[in-house]
């Protein structure tokens, strides 16, 4: 019974050491986490954006019939805050840092006969969750220079579809054809991203070290910064575009 008994023991043993190597790394893992924070913002005088006119599809139109839509080149907000800045790591992760893909979908949605978010980021082979929320027939026609171009039409009811990208581009421009107003873009990256909400504002989570960041913005382009990244002491990058 001696030696049988032995060898449950060193069994126990080696599963006790197994799990406190994997809970080591675990929690060397979320202790070595940091993040960036940062606010995007316009210096000077935003440009007026136009009414869109969406007469021709009733069902949209009435939606909107309170509060007329307008283009969403250049959104800002409070104390000159800067939305839809889409923010990036560009250069200086490691491999395994960049070629991680989040596991959950981002998700755009027609609703109102318009994209919402108007600006989506997305991982390389991350997945898109494509959603119409209209009571009328759409079609979503991204514009790749780089990437596969698909065009795929959603009738109302029809269920949520999916699709990805393989490989990095800045910006693809994304349409609708059957409504001509309707445009958005996606930003395909490598790595962490964070877009800025109506106060300007982002967090990026990255590990620690020395990157280059990227802030991206439809009219007015890209801007970059370095910037050093310690484990649990968050950084700052802020960034101010200027109008034209």
């Amino acid at each position: 019974m001696k030696a049988p008994y032995k060898f449950v023991v060193m069994i126990c043993v080696l599963l006790l050491l197994a799990l406190g190597f994997l809970n080591s790394v675990h929690t060397v893992s979320a202790a070595g986490g940091a993040k960036v924070t940062g606010t995007a913002k316009l210096a000077g005088t935003a440009p007026k954006q136009k009414t869109i006119d969406m007469s021709k599809e009733p069902s949209c139109a009435q939606i909107h019939a309170s509060s007329p839509v307008t283009t969403e080149a250049v959104v800002v907000g409070p104390n000159n805050a800067l939305k839809n800045v889409v923010v990036y790591v560009s250069e200086g992760l490691d491999a395994a840092a960049a070629s991680q893909v989040p596991s959950q979908p981002n998700t755009i949605t027609q609703k109102g006969c318009q994209y919402q978010p108007h600006v989506i980021a997305l991982d390389i082979n991350q997945k898109l969750q494509v959603v119409n929320g209209d009571a009328t027939s759409h079609n979503i026609h991204p514009l790749p220079k780089i990437n596969h171009e698909w065009n795929k039409s959603q009738p109302p009811g029809a269920p949520p579809f999916t699709e990805a990208f393989s490989s990095e581009e800045v910006p693809i421009p994304v349409k609708c054809n059957v409504h001509p107003w309707m445009r958005g873009y996606f930003v395909v990256v490598k790595g962490p991203y964070a877009v800025s909400d109506d106060n300007g504002s982002y967090t990026l989570d990255v590990p620690p070290g020395n990157y280059t960041l990227t802030a991206w913005q439809e009219t007015y382009g890209t801007q970059t910064q370095k910037v050093t990244v310690a484990a649990g002491k968050p950084a700052t990058a802020d960034f101010t575009f200027k109008a034209k």
